[in-house]
Formats: C-alpha cells, sequence, structure tokens
C-alpha cells in the first residue's frame, strides 16, 4: 500500500489520489516527464533489466503514469532489453481515460539512430495503437521501409535524433504529455537538450553493489546544462519504496 510522507498517519491512497498527486495542471502544454527506479545506492538495473529494482508499489504509479500520458517515449535498446510487450492499457484504465477525454490507449513513440529493431517485437506489433518511431535522415533506408509495415516512421535531425522537433511533433499530433520510461542514454540526450520537465524517481530498498550504472547516461562533459528541480511529493510503499515526485519551478 501507498501512504504520504508527511509525518501524519494517513490512510493508504486509492488510485485516484495518486492520480490528483501526479497530476498535470495544463494538459494542452508540451510537457516531458521521466519516470526512473534506482537502488539506494544509485544502480539503474540488477544483473541488466530494471525489473528486477521495481516493486509492487512502483508498478501501480508505473501503471497509473502510462494511464496519464499521451505519448510513451522510449529508447530501442530499453524496448529489447527490457522485452516490452505492444502497449496495451488493462479495461479499467481504459474507461478512465474515456471519462476524461482520451484515447483509450497512448501511443508508445520508440527513438532509436540505427532502427535496430525487428518488426515482429511484440512492442511494434502488438501495441492497441499503431506506433511511431523516431530517428534521423541518416538511418539506413532498408530499415526505414522494413519498420514501415508496423509503425510510422519519421526523422528529426541530419545525423542525431532532433529530440526539440520530435516532442514539438508530437505535440502537434496533439500528443503533449510525454512520459519517457528510459532508457539512461535517452534521458541523457533530453537532459542536455534541456527538455526534462519532471522525473518521476522510485527508490528501491535495497543495495545492488558496484558496477551497474545510473539513469542517465552519455558523452561526459557534452554540455549538458545544470537544472535544478522541486520536490513535489512524496510518497512511501509499507514496503520501505519511496516514490519520488520533481517538477521545474517554471514551466519551460
Amino acid at each position: 500500500m501507498i501512504y504520504r510522507n508527511d509525518g501524519t498517519a494517513g490512510a493508504a491512497l486509492s488510485d485516484a489520489d495518486i492520480v490528483d498527486t501526479y497530476a498535470v495542471a495544463d494538459r494542452s502544454r508540451l510537457h516531458l516527464r521521466a519516470n526512473f527506479v534506482t537502488s539506494l545506492d544509485g544502480a539503474v538495473e540488477v544483473e541488466g533489466v530494471s525489473k528486477a529494482l521495481s516493486t509492487p508499489d512502483d508498478q501501480i504509479v508505473f501503471s497509473l503514469l502510462r494511464m496519464l500520458a499521451d505519448v510513451v517515449l522510449v529508447g530501442a535498446g530499453t524496448v529489447r532489453v527490457e522485452g516490452y510487450r505492444g502497449l496495451r492499457l488493462k479495461e479499467s484504465r481504459q474507461q478512465w481515460r474515456r471519462e476524461h477525454g482520451l484515447a483509450d490507449n497512448p501511443r508508445l513513440v520508440l527513438v532509436t539512430s540505427r532502427l535496430a529493431l525487428d518488426p515482429s517485437l511484440p512492442a511494434l506489433a502488438d501495441s492497441a495503437v499503431r506506433p511511431l518511431v523516431i530517428t534521423h535522415e541518416g538511418a539506413p533506408a532498408e530499415q526505414r521501409e522494413a519498420l514501415g509495415a508496423v509503425a510510422d516512421v519519421v526523422a528529426f535531425g541530419a545525423e542525431r535524433v532532433d529530440l526539440a522537433a520530435a516532442l514539438a511533433h508530437l505535440a502537434e499530433l496533439g500528443l503533449p504529455q510525454v512520459l519517457c520510461e528510459g532508457g539512461p542514454l535517452l534521458l541523457g540526450a533530453l537532459t542536455e537538450a534541456d527538455l526534462v520537465d519532471e522525473l518521476c524517481l522510485s527508490i528501491a530498498p535495497l543495495l545492488a553493489g558496484p558496477g551497474a550504472s545510473r539513469i542517465t547516461a552519455g558523452v561526459a562533459g557534452a554540455g549538458a546544462p545544470t537544472r535544478w528541480l522541486r520536490l513535489h511529493s512524496v510518497l512511501e510503499s509499507d514496503d520501505g519504496t519511496l516514490l519520488l515526485r520533481y517538477v521545474r519551478p517554471e514551466p519551460r
């Protein structure tokens, strides 16, 4: 069960309470929310996957954040390593979205430079909404054609994905609420471009030990701007997991 970490002995939160905690004031504005899980000592994975860090209550928040999103944004490597399935919410989540004027399911958007994706991957072939693949103009033409059978493939940037242009495109499509689920290279690139409006961070109560990477990655000293975020809320699971929400003090 999930509680507010505010020093009170309040009742466990319902899904509606959690949704209120993570609600965005103006859904018409482009807003990029990143959601990651980490260990106490900063590891982003155990034995190569982040699922080993996730707890049942973290999964509840994970699911509700998907319900709130117009788009689930993820890097191709994360889709392969984490074994993403087709994006399809359960019926109760779809019903909530219909009641709030949203499409039944968010759209899966994959970011990739090399287009190293098998069109038969469940994430591409089995999603409720046709996925969108974002790449750059230098990506292999043969792969663009192959993936075009199961997804819309669009290019932004000459030799590197222009993430700002890609997000602007999503807003133009009427999909401004973007949930980034990883991986670390994508978060690093979004941070470098100063495009992160919010970070939701689950801290699992375990020590993973040395060797694991952080939730962000990229070229050191690449010129990414430092960005202070404001702590918006702290929730706590009865298993010791902390669920933190940080937002930019001012809209981007």
